[in-house]
């Protein structure tokens, strides 16, 4: 019997797949399995004979990325139809036409003329030439794809909180990877084969805007899965979301059918912002989280690379004078790969329309303002602040705690590793003191220097009559200012929402009391590669919940009444603000002359000048005696 050849082979995608595909069709030839799914031959180019001969005739190894580092690649008939732009043999699969999904990026080797330059070193991954939502998704989510589908294999009903956004493609990309072999082989080796819970809407005519015949689809169609199948709902939320409290209709039936058919697959979706009650969720084995975007991703090489460079296309970058992949992420964090690729199409067009190209690259700093301004339009109540740290006047003290936390956020400081700088970056301050101290100015000024968009939010706005409403309504927050990172959320009156907790029995205890709980519960919940602060004024510190004023949570930073300097330096400001022309010594009289007013009532002093200089009949001119009997 003659000896098998021995074929080393370095896949160009998941390594995992590539074993899958391997032994799905032992029959297959070795030039079919590299068309369907390309390798480099590791060590020497692979021998003509071994082409027609089928892999189980064939001794075939798979390289691991240390051992392709070390050696030389040679390419191999799927990676020649691929640089010559010839289609490859599509693998034969009962996948249905609308689960196909597109190819993603190639590897490409990059050249590097260092003299210490590895030629041997694996492909790696640069700005994509082109680049859709749905490769974006599998690029930026592809490792919670696969432990995802991982779990679906292992037969445990899946619930998967995302944006409404990457769902359609999230559910595609999961099934797909599922529908593959488990590697234990045996006889439990089947492909799951999806079954798409299409809802038909609710009658127009309809009183019942809820489940109604959408729930009977459902219990019909979850009763006939078979064992190869999973079920996929797409919009969980929609059959029976809403509070833990007081089930509606709805919610009592979607529990009811769920539980019905504990033994069939079930894969669900649904949005963060629309939570599914607690009973339903327990139905699923596993319950994860899609969100946002990590600050590396793998390209098809097994290689770490910036999502700055992965998700932004060639041509996009080069519009950017100084484009840096990684300094990039701190822009994008809270955003899912979708709504990425909207902000950057959004960014550039704008950068056309100011006449940039290729040859005239914008800076930085107007691809950092176009990504913020995009994501203000977008998100609810959040806006792009203009206010700085020159346009308050004194608070030094103030002003350089809020500058360390600033430089940490942005990653300053000269730190041993990553790891210690996340550890060190604050996670909110409280601002307490007199009314009319600048306390959300302050707050303003810390999201114009992160680059960040800002939500203020009334305390007492938040709370609500309904039981968990008022929770909701922090969740909700919370979640938007993560998606929209870098973000500040500035929580005025905070004494409102975060009194102190108190053991009486009434609801309204109760009700103040989980309210807390739920703030506590989202101050430990950060991201610390999210960049995202949370603020609180107050007047009365002495109310704040004392679990609230760790340092952990909030860090409390007095905004007092200004002192001389900050005076002098407030009125300084606003008579520049409102035209009103000031001499060096008049400024030290105001001064000295308003002293117990605060910030806003020396903005007053020069909004009345103002008045009288622009609008009274015969004008009034400020001048000291002016001046001088505003401030009395």
């Amino acid at each position: 019997m003659a000896r098998a050849i021995k074929v080393k082979l370095f896949p160009l995608g998941d390594p995992e797949e590539f074993k899958f595909i391997l032994i799905e069709d032992e029959q297959r030839t070795l030039k079919e399995l590299l068309q369907i799914a390309p390798a480099f031959s590791v060590g020497a180019p692979v021998d003509p004979k071994a082409w027609d001969r089928p892999v189980i005739r064939l001794g075939i190894s798979i390289a691991k990325k240390e051992e392709a580092q070390a050696a030389a690649l040679f390419p191999t008939p799927g990676l020649l139809d691929m640089m010559s732009g010839a289609t490859p043999v599509e693998e034969k699969t009962d996948e249905p036409a609308d689960m196909k999904t597109e190819p993603g990026p190639t590897c490409e080797r990059q050249p590097d003329d260092s003299p210490d330059a590895d030629e041997k070193s694996p492909p790696t991954l640069d700005h994509p030439e082109d680049l859709t939502e749905e490769q974006a998704v599998k690029i930026a989510y592809g490792a919670h794809v696969k432990k995802l589908s991982t779990f679906l294999r292992s037969r445990l009903s899946l619930l998967v909180s995302c944006e409404k956004l990457t769902a359609p493609y999230l559910q595609k990309q999961i099934v797909e990877k599922a529908w593959l072999p488990p590697p234990h082989g045996g006889a439990d080796e089947i492909k799951l084969k999806p079954v798409f819970l299409k809802l038909p809407a609710a009658s127009a005519d309809s009183a019942d805007l809820g489940g109604g015949n959408r729930l009977e689809q459902l219990r019909a169609v979850i009763h006939e899965l078979k064992p190869d199948q999973v079920l996929v709902i797409p919009d969980l939320d929609l059959l029976g979301g809403g509070g833990d409290k007081n089930l509606n209709r709805e919610s009592r039936e979607l529990t009811e059918v769920i539980y019905s058919a504990l033994d069939r697959l079930v894969l669900a979706f649904a949005d963060p912002s629309l939570p599914v009650p607690e009973v339903v969720a327990s139905r699923f084995a596993v319950r994860a989280s899609v969100e946002g975007l990590s600050p590396e991703v793998e390209d098809g090489c097994g290689n770490l690379v910036p999502v700055g460079k992965a998700l932004v296309k060639a041509d996009e970058a080069a519009l950017f004078k100084g484009f840096d992949p990684r300094e990039f992420y701190k822009d994008i964090a809270g955003l899912n790969p979708v709504r990425l690729r909207q902000a950057m199409a959004y960014t550039v067009q704008m950068a056309k329309d100011q006449g940039c190209g290729p040859e005239n690259p914008a800076d930085m700093e107007f691809l950092r303002n176009e990504i913020r301004a995009f994501k203000a339009q977008t998100a609810e109540q959040f806006l792009v602040p203009d206010v700085t740290f020159e346009d308050i006047g004194g608070y030094d003290e103030v002003k350089a705690i809020l500058d360390q936390a600033i430089r940490l956020m942005s990653g300053g400081g000269d730190l041993p590793d990553e790891k210690l700088r996340r550890e060190l970056i604050p996670r909110g301050f409280l601002f307490h003191g007199p009314p009319g101290t600048g306390k959300t100015l302050f707050a303003k000024a810390v999201a114009n220097q992160l680059n960040a968009t800002v939500r203020v939010v009334s305390g007492p706005e938040v709370t609500d009559m309904y039981v968990g409403e008022s929770e909701r309504k922090v969740r909700a927050i919370f979640s938007e200012a993560r998606r929209n990172a870098p973000s500040v959320v500035v929580f005025d009156e905070f004494d409102a929402i975060a009194a102190r907790r108190s053991g009486r029995e009434d609801g309204g205890s109760r009700a103040g009391n989980a309210l807390v709980a739920q703030i506590l519960t989202e101050m430990d919940g950060f991201r610390p590669d999210v960049p995202m602060l949370v603020v609180g004024t107050t007047n009365r510190l002495n109310l704040i919940d004392e679990a609230l004023l760790r340092p952990s949570r909030f860090q409390p930073v007095a905004v007092g009444l200004p002192d001389l300097t900050a005076r002098r330096h407030i009125a300084q400001i606003h008579a520049g603000h409102f035209k009103i022309p000031v001499e060096d010594d008049l400024l030290d009289v105001v001064a000295q002359a308003s002293e117990g007013l605060n910030g806003d009532d020396i903005r007053a002093l020069f909004r009345d000048a103002c008045v009288g200089l622009s609008f009274e009949n015969p004008k009034i001119e400020a001048d000291p005696w002016r001046l001088g009997y505003l401030v009395g």
